[in-house]
This record gives structure tokens, C-alpha cells and sequence, in this order.
């Protein structure tokens, strides 16, 4: 396979299974909720604990990793969901209440006002437009894209190509019923916020942009080409994702949101999770050498396949059991 085709068919990956939105990034619960008015400021009340649908089965996957005086329980996430999705279970709220301390990818996914000097510095190129990037078709097909969230292609035009395909790949999957609103952070957080528990993050906002800013400007277009080509698409296939999720089939969903990745183009693979993977698994060790009890959620694409968070801890004697 060429890199070119390389490039594209991961790129087609992340777009239409929204495998970088909705299982590997809070950002976008926090870019989603209103793109169009993300470069002016806003301010949102906080938000009230949430019920959440009961899972009819074992739930969505959870580990645990102790030692003599700590116990860490890690939780992987989906940061987009249906309201009525139904993922809640009886042990994902005892090792959330047993806490003290949460941890989540980011300690602010709900928090909209940061996110726009980021958005103002690595989202926006007017010097650089999209205009000058796609051809005739392409900026026909980011017109469309762009109405379905209610906006128009000149409004995106000087977006960078990452911001643009990120903002668009959502697009679809708010029209199918997805809501960041929905999502495991923005339910957990006020629930650990309300019950006192201390908030952390594992990465800031600023790292999380800059990981996909940073990416080499063919890929963000390839990316956002992908988001384009494959605008249709996209809710089903992550309908497929939340269905292995929620049913706590980690390997269907290794299949479905990791493996291709992986194959087709292991430069992206390596940036989005194995590095990521690594970092947080040090995190994890320092927290495990102090004491108490923790609760680690993040997207669940972290929490499956070989190069997963628990491997990278198991080839350190560090031992994440499934509950």
C-alpha cells in the first residue's frame, strides 16, 4: 500500500468510525456542543449529576490494579453518546463512589471558554485558507458538510484542515441523536464533583490540540477529505463501536477502533495512543505509589489491544485485572 493510500484509508478510519472524536479525545465534547460559536467566548453553568440507562448485561469493561496500600480502577469512555444509552452498572458506581480522587483524560471536557484562545491560535489560518487547499468538488462537499451543522463553507474557510475535519466528523453523529451532553465525562464529573471528590487530569486541553495541530498538513487534509468522503457513514459505524463498548466486548471493539489504525498507517497509531499510553501509564505508577483509592476514566481505544495502557503496565510487573 502506498502512503498515500495509507494516509487516506486511516484517515477514512478516524473520520467515519469517529474513532479519534468519540473514543480518543474529550476535546471534541468540549468542540462539538457548538463549533460555529467556539471562537466567541461562552460560558456555561455547571452541570447537575445525571441518571444513567442501566446496562442489561456485565456493562462497559473495567480494571482494577492494586497494591499494598492503593487501588486504581480504570474505566474507558466513549465521550459521545445517545442519551438513552444504556451503560451504567453496579460496579462502575462502587469504584467511582469508593474514590477520593478521579482522573480523566482532560479535567475540564465541559469547559467550552478554554478551549477558544487554543482554537484562536492552532484551529485558525486565514493566511492559509481551505479555499486554497481542495479543489472545486471538495469545497462543494464542505459547503454541504458545513449546513448539516449549520453553517456554510465559507465560515469554515479559515479553519485549519484538522479543525474543520474534527468539527465536521461530529456533525453526523449530532444529527443521528450523539451528544457530548450524553457523554461518560460530562456524566461522571458532576457526579464526582457533587460527591467532593478531587478532579485531575492526565493531559491539558493545550496537549490535546496540539497533538492533532502538530499532525503533518497532508494528513489534517486527508483527514479532513476522509471526513468528507465519508460523511454518511459515520453514525453507523460508531453505532457498531458503542454497541461492543457497552457491552463490555473488548475485543470487538480492538477490532473496530484500534486494529486498522494500526495496520494502515502506524505513524498515526503511534501518536494518537501509544504514546499517549505510555505517558499515562507512568502517570499511573506515580499515582500508585502514593496510597488511597482512584478512578481513571478514558477513551476506552486507550484500554484495548497491545499497545493498550494495561500492556504497556503489564511488561512493568504492573497487573490490571478485569472486573
Amino acid at each position: 500500500m502506498s502512503a498515500f493510500s495509507s494516509i487516506r484509508a486511516t484517515a477514512r478510519r478516524l473520520t467515519s468510525t469517529a474513532v479519534g472524536a468519540a473514543l480518543g479525545f474529550a476535546l471534541t465534547a468540549v468542540l462539538v456542543t457548538a463549533p460555529m460559536e467556539a471562537i466567541a467566548q461562552t460560558e456555561a453553568a455547571p452541570a447537575a449529576p445525571a441518571a444513567t440507562p442501566q446496562a442489561s448485561g456485565q456493562g462497559p469493561a473495567l480494571w482494577v490494579i492494586k497494591d499494598a496500600d492503593s487501588t486504581l480502577y480504570l474505566f474507558g469512555t466513549v465521550h459521545v453518546l445517545k442519551p438513552d444509552t444504556a451503560w451504567g452498572s453496579a460496579k462502575v458506581d462502587a469504584a467511582l463512589d469508593s474514590a477520593s480522587d478521579v482522573w480523566f483524560e482532560i479535567s475540564n471536557p465541559d469547559d467550552q471558554a478554554a478551549i477558544i484562545p487554543l482554537i484562536q491560535q492552532y484551529g485558525v489560518s486565514p493566511a492559509t485558507p481551505l479555499s486554497s487547499l481542495l479543489t472545486a468538488e471538495e469545497l462543494a462537499d464542505l459547503d454541504t458538510a458545513a449546513k448539516a451543522i449549520g453553517a456554510s463553507g465559507a465560515q469554515l474557510d479559515a479553519f485549519r484542515p484538522w479543525f474543520a475535519g474534527l468539527t465536521l466528523s461530529m456533525a453526523p453523529l449530532v444529527k443521528a441523536g450523539y451528544d457530548p451532553a450524553s457523554g461518560v465525562e460530562m456524566t461522571l464529573k458532576p457526579r464526582a464533583v457533587a460527591a467532593g471528590k478531587t478532579i485531575h487530569g492526565l493531559e491539558t486541553l493545550d496537549k490535546q490540540v496540539k497533538i492533532l495541530a502538530t499532525l503533518p498538513e497532508d494528513i489534517q487534509l486527508e483527514f479532513l477529505r476522509a471526513t468528507l468522503s465519508e460523511f454518511d457513514e459515520a453514525a453507523t459505524q460508531l453505532d457498531q463501536m458503542v454497541d461492543a463498548w457497552a457491552t463490555g466486548d473488548v475485543e470487538a471493539l480492538n477490532r473496530v477502533a484500534v486494529v486498522e489504525m494500526k495496520t494502515e498507517a502506524p505513524h498515526i497509531y503511534d501518536v494518537l495512543l501509544v504514546q499517549r499510553n505510555t505517558d499515562w501509564a507512568d502517570q499511573i505508577q506515580t499515582i500508585l505509589a502514593g496510597s488511597g483509592t482512584g478512578f481513571i476514566a478514558v477513551g476506552a481505544a486507550h484500554l484495548t489491544g497491545e499497545d493498550s495502557v494495561q500492556a504497556i503496565l503489564a511488561k512493568r510487573g504492573v497487573v490490571a485485572e478485569r472486573q
